[in-house]
């Protein structure tokens, strides 16, 4: 069945901004509020870490001024602002919580479509574009964690680039730096895609948004902005190969004595030390990732989306650590690239590693499956990071 996203009878050219397109995203709100409250608050906030951001927000004061946490600042003050809007109720907390990263994910669904429209026909965008929305409509990744801001504006910084908007796309990928720092992982494709002039643009606005807020917060409070910084460094290894082989078969959350406080405990060792130096394996898949992009010749429209994968892919390879909702980062840049089969497919196969890390295994102490997972796991991303640099030099790849 085609159903029409971009063009309905009053806009028979299929303008992108026509009305018609917007009824998929009233679609996607309606259905996701009336899943929130049909869920009971036990299932709403079971598996999510919403008592993490709740029990964060409901510490006296202000994160990174008179606490520290391991989250960069924008989420923290979020989380603060909605605990003091609910008046201290961790159940109205939750649901003001979700609310927003409803509206994130909505937004995101425009971006996306936005950007799809450019890099496919009309009746390939239109299906790609429902498919993003059932995806991001049914995965519980997008109100258990905050990461649907981060993607949202991943997905504004791109679509701004490609709309010749440097200082927005600067402006956005900023605040995605501010909100996980993965969407900063775009700038090697602004510079390899664009022209200097406005790679130095995106890159300064960016750039400059992230080290102003922190360097306003460090001279605010420098105790409670370096352990927060300690603190995002200081999770070890977990849910990788890097884990495997440290022995570490834990997530990421941070060392029970750790208090956010107490500055002093922000950099409380969590697992084992790493066997290999994570500095070193930067140096190594930093400067063969270099390598590649030196040596690539972008071509074709979806160019610049392919390298943030690459980018990306090449990052998650290298990473200590791993999340599963961290699909949620991949899944718009696999269908915004990849051959529409090949997509579906790809994103059918992580969405259910995914799933099945988490909740299914370590939610209940399957710790073991990990060594069967997680190799599995690494090895269809390197596919894919390779398969998202193929498709920025504008190789075809076979359905």
């Amino acid at each position: 069945m085609n159903i029409p996203v971009f063009a309905d009878d009053d806009s028979a050219d299929g303008d992108i901004h026509a009305p018609c397109w917007r009824m998929a995203v009233w679609f996607f709100l309606l259905s996701r509020f009336l899943l929130l409250v049909s869920l009971p608050y036990s299932a709403l906030t079971a598996y999510g870490d919403h008592w993490n951001f709740y029990a964060q927000a409901a510490l006296r004061g202000w994160p990174y001024l008179h606490s520290w946490t391991e989250f960069p600042p924008l989420f923290p003050f979020l989380a603060k602002a909605l605990y003091l809007l609910a008046g201290g109720r961790e159940h109205t907390f939750s649901y003001l919580l979700a609310l927003i990263l409803t509206l994130a994910q909505a937004v995101s669904v425009v971006l996306f479509a936005w950007l799809v429209r450019r890099y496919r026909s009309e009746r390939a965008a239109e299906r790609l574009t429902w498919g993003f929305l059932m995806l991001a409509l049914a995965l519980p990744y997008g109100w258990w964690y905050f990461d649907p801001l981060a993607v949202l504006f991943l997905l504004w910084g791109l679509w701004a680039v490609e709309d010749s908007r440097p200082w927005q796309a600067g402006l956005a990928l900023g605040l995605g730096g501010l909100t996980k720092l993965f969407p900063l992982l775009a700038l090697p494709a602004v510079w390899k895609t664009r022209p200097r002039g406005v790679a130095v643009r995106v890159s300064l606005a960016a750039l400059g948004l992230v080290f102003l807020v922190y360097g306003g917060l460090y001279a605010l409070s420098p105790r409670m902005t370096a352990a927060s910084l300690q603190a995002q460094a200081a999770k070890g290894s977990w849910e990788t190969i890097w884990a495997l082989l440290d022995g570490n078969l834990g997530t990421g959350n941070l060392s029970l004595q750790a208090d956010h406080r107490d500055p002093s405990t922000a950099a409380l060792p969590h697992g084992n030390p790493a066997k290999l130096s994570p500095w070193g394996l930067l140096a190594l898949f930093g400067g063969l990732g270099f390598l590649l992009l030196w040596r690539t010749h972008p071509k074709g429209s979806p160019s610049l989306a392919a390298l943030t994968g690459f980018t990306w892919g090449g990052f998650l390879l290298w990473s200590p650590g791993y999340s599963p909702q961290w699909v949620l980062y991949l899944l718009p840049l696999i269908l915004l690239t990849l051959p529409e089969r090949t997509a579906f497919l790809m994103s059918a196969v992580f969405l259910l590693l995914s799933i099945l890390e988490w909740p299914v295994m370590l939610s209940r102490g399957w710790f073991q499956g990990l060594y069967a997972l997680v190799p599995l796991r690494t090895a269809l991303l390197a596919l894919l990071t390779w398969a998202f640099y193929r498709r920025a030099s504008g190789d075809t790849i076979e359905e």
